[in-house]
């Protein structure tokens, strides 16, 4: 594997491959055999434009030979940050097709956590849209390029500034190349880094996940067997097609390696999904917390047909039991809960399961090979419907992170095992999920490191001190609260924290919705402040202020 990654033990590896887990294909090649049986069949579409499997094989392949051209080559790594369209699936599978790997940044990243992974990954190459909602990513790339003297390709999708390149002239490029004789492109090894996923972690430290072709082809083809995709599979892709759930938990991959069809969404309002529902009958819909409760409350079912819809899958943060309930009831069709990680296992439930478990549990492993345990504080396995930390091991479970032997030794047990942060019990073979071990903050399927946002609020000449909890939302289930100790003297509102994070150039969703002024934290004997009593005086405070709300109304 490529150097700062941590490989399988051989044994395990043997193992994967004769039990067939693994089946030593490139995920190019994943795609080239449905391209293969039906090449006429659609694969993609995006609003007006159509892509039948054949022409996604063939301008992927134009464009990897464009790539080449212009000096890339195989384990070169590109932080990879397109936004969800079918420039997106060209762009990603011309990557894989000449062995370059793609670090999937989210179209929410800015600055700074860009410029962190480029040193982190040793990136040479920044592809990024031109322009997005509100916001220039292609000034942000000059910014970037500018900071970081590795980077020697910033490829635009769309008009292309000074010193920057189109990703439509790679294309012609790459046609102009194959017309003359198709260059001698390599192709990746299956055992080899495909791509590179990010890590919610618990410092403000980049945590990247290396996934290899065997295991992520692996991840892909499980997951869509699980959700009962295959050919006849309309999916509706709504979320960022850069995450790891949309990617390939079934995701995009996940449907495309059975053969159907992924539909990429321009909006996600309920009336921009349920049109797509009813114009393209879509049958297999993803959506996370925050949008499942928007689309349960918007008032348009009857407006528009849905009958085409059979799955509802939720992933990223645990949906409640009775809005579970409520999408089968509203949408007519069978809910699956979808719990995994980037670095590798994946739990859902099944069409068959009963209430009991559709409604309440994080599903069971998508793979037989995928071993699971549930833990005490000293490392021992508890009994069945115990609580404890989950861990796991398997054929698309990674190892280690790349180029991080610290963070790998904390996350991962001597013989191989994540440690999720995950707090469940395990009964029958499926995982209840009842909380969570790390200080992170799950919005709406977003995690965000509690200690890097303290970083950035430090950084504030009107801070002395900082911790960042989370409090419950309705809506997003978590979002992050500031408490902050002002220095003598100095005032300090949210509008005033918020805009001085935002000139830091982080991400939007990490910013804190809730600043409270404090002039003390609570201190452990051992003189760590107790997270848990702000968590709790803070959800006490919401709670009390819903009350007083709820008896003026």
């Amino acid at each position: 594997m490529l150097a700062g990654c941590v490989p399988w033990p051989e044994e395990f590896s043997r193992r994967y491959r004769e039990l067939g887990y693994w089946e030593g294909i490139s995920l190019f090649e994943m795609l080239r055999r449905p391209a293969a049986r039906a090449p006429d069949k659609m694969a993609l579409v995006d609003g007006a434009r159509r892509c039948s499997y054949a022409e996604l094989i063939r301008e992927s392949e134009r464009l990897a030979a464009g790539l080449h051209g212009l000096g890339l080559r195989p384990l070169d790594r590109v932080i990879f940050q397109f936004g969800n369209g079918l420039e997106f699936m060209f762009a990603f599978l011309a990557l894989l097709r000449i062995g370059a790997i793609p670090v999937m940044a989210l179209p929410a990243h800015r600055r700074i956590e860009v410029g962190q992974w480029v040193r982190h990954a040793g990136a040479v190459a920044y592809f990024v849209p031109a322009s997005g909602r509100n916001f220039d990513y292609g000034a942000m790339a000059r910014e970037v390029a500018a900071e970081h003297s590795t980077l020697r390709w910033i490829v635009i999708a769309g008009e292309a500034g000074e010193g920057q390149i189109a990703l439509s002239s790679l294309r012609t490029a790459g046609e102009q190349a194959l017309a003359a004789g198709p260059p001698a492109l390599p192709e990746p090894a299956a055992d080899e880094v495909a791509l590179m996923l990010l890590s919610g972690g618990t410092t403000g430290m980049p945590k990247l996940i290396p996934r290899t072709h065997n295991d992520y082809v692996y991840t892909a083809r499980r997951s869509g067997q699980a959700a009962g995709t295959g050919p006849q599979t309309v999916f509706l892709a709504v979320l960022p097609m850069a995450h790891n759930y949309t990617l390939a938990c079934p995701g995009v991959l996940g449907v495309l390696a059975q053969g159907g069809t992924v539909v990429i969404a321009p909006g996600t309002s309920a009336e921009v999904v349920f049109a797509a529902i009813e114009r393209e009958r879509v049958n297999v819909l993803a959506a996370t917390v925050p949008l499942a409760a928007k689309w349960l409350d918007s008032g348009l079912f009857g407006q528009h047909d849905l009958s085409s819809l059979e799955v509802f899958i939720n992933g990223g943060a645990k949906l409640p039991p009775e809005l579970r309930r409520r999408v089968e009831e509203r949408f007519h069709c069978h809910y699956q809960e979808n719990f995994g990680t980037g670095e590798g296992l994946v739990n859902t439930t099944r069409r068959g399961d009963p209430e009991s478990v559709r409604f309440f549990s994080s599903g069971r492993p998508i793979s037989d090979g995928d071993e699971i345990r549930v833990i005490d504080e000293n490392g021992n396995e508890v009994a069945p419907g115990q609580v404890g930390e989950l861990v796991c091991r398997g054929p698309n479970t990674v190892r280690g992170y790349y180029n991080a032997p610290e963070a790998t030794q904390a996350a991962f047990t001597p013989d191989g095992f994540y440690r999720m942060g995950d707090i469940v019990r395990l009964v029958d073979g499926y995982i209840y999920l009842e909380g969570r071990r790390k200080d992170l903050i799950n919005r709406g399927g977003e995690k965000i490191s509690c200690e890097e946002i303290e970083d950035y609020i430090l950084a504030s000449p009107k801070v002395m001190s900082a911790c960042v909890v989370a409090m419950p939302d309705a809506v997003f289930g978590e979002k992050a609260c500031a408490f902050v100790i002002p220095r003598d003297g100095d005032a300090l509102t949210l509008s005033e924290l918020v805009a001085f994070l935002e000139s830091r150039g982080i991400a939007r969703f990490k910013l804190p919705e809730r600043l409270e002024i404090v002039g003390e934290f609570p201190i452990s004997p051992a003189g760590k402040v107790l997270r848990r009593e702000l968590r709790a005086r803070i959800a006490a405070q919401i709670a009390g202020e819903r009350t007083q709300r709820a008896g003026r109304g």
